[in-house]
């Protein structure tokens, strides 16, 4: 059975590039975001190109029971999902108490729900052929709280730790799960998450998508928990373990405030 590569938020940004890489890499696609459009011709476009073949479903993720639909299709298309990429996510710039209830619940579905579940739907498959890769789209925002994005910050913390405690779960059975912490990257997100004017876009360097994709791709192969793309984005992850915790708050708060 052909090698597939399922990629969640697949019709730009991160996604798109990741599915560019494994269908360079002779994946089989299968791609997940909710415009119909884009990724009927982001498909088109992989499989002339690469020789592959890209299914696509639009599914809204954030929707309560969409994983579990997801699911439901790569079990009656027999898809075997060798490469799975939770990439689908998005933020919200905000103090909390006017922050969007409904885009806050919405928010911890997609970026918590779902990679999860999708997670403990697939990895059993893998563990019986003894063999897969589960790449987790964290964030440096992982590694310190964020006010202002409280949220969504919390969100990747938990995306971190998870993968982080997967990939030791995994450690030997021909499985991983690789967390990708990128920084600042020229995506759609903070135009999204309501703030495209954030200090935090001049403060850190921005890599371009394709190339956080390429380093998250290149770390899944190694089958390494953390991979963290950049120097500064690596001295800003861990530099936040040597400093006082209310000095990090601080500092967060000073570089996110809207």
């Amino acid at each position: 059975m052909e090698r597939t590569a399922l990629v969640t938020g697949a019709s730009g940004g991160l996604g798109a590039e990741f599915a560019r890489i494994f269908a360079r890499e002779g994946y089989s696609l299968l791609l997940v975001a909710r415009s119909e459009r884009l990724l009927r011709e982001r498909s088109s476009e992989l499989s002339r190109t690469y020789g592959i073949e890209a299914r696509w479903i639009a599914l809204d993720l954030a929707e309560q029971g969409a994983p579990q639909r997801l699911l439901e299709s790569v079990r009656e298309e027999h898809v075997e999902v060798e490469a799975l990429v939770n990439n689908a996510g998005f933020g919200d710039v905000s103090p909390l108490a006017h922050a969007d209830a409904e885009k806050i619940s919405r928010m911890v579905e997609l970026n918590v729900g779902c990679l999860t579940e999708l997670c403990r739907g697939i990895v059993p498959d893998m563990l019986e052929r003894g063999s897969g890769a589960v790449l987790n789209v964290a964030s440096v925002a992982a590694f310190m709280p964020g006010p202002y994005m409280a949220s969504y910050f919390a969100t990747k913390a938990y995306v971190l730790s998870f993968s982080e405690a997967l990939s030791a779960e995994l450690s030997g059975t021909g499985v991983t799960c690789t967390a990708l912490c990128p920084g600042p990257t020229r995506t759609g997100f903070w135009k999204a998450a309501g703030d495209e004017g954030s200090p935090l876009l001049s403060a850190l360097p921005c890599k371009t998508p394709a190339q956080v994709a390429e380093e998250g791709y290149r770390g899944l192969v190694r089958g390494k928990a953390i991979v963290v793309p950049g120097w500064t984005n690596r001295i800003a992850a861990f530099g936040t373990r040597l400093l006082p915790r209310a000095a990090v708050r601080g500092l967060a708060a000073r570089a996110i405030r809207p």
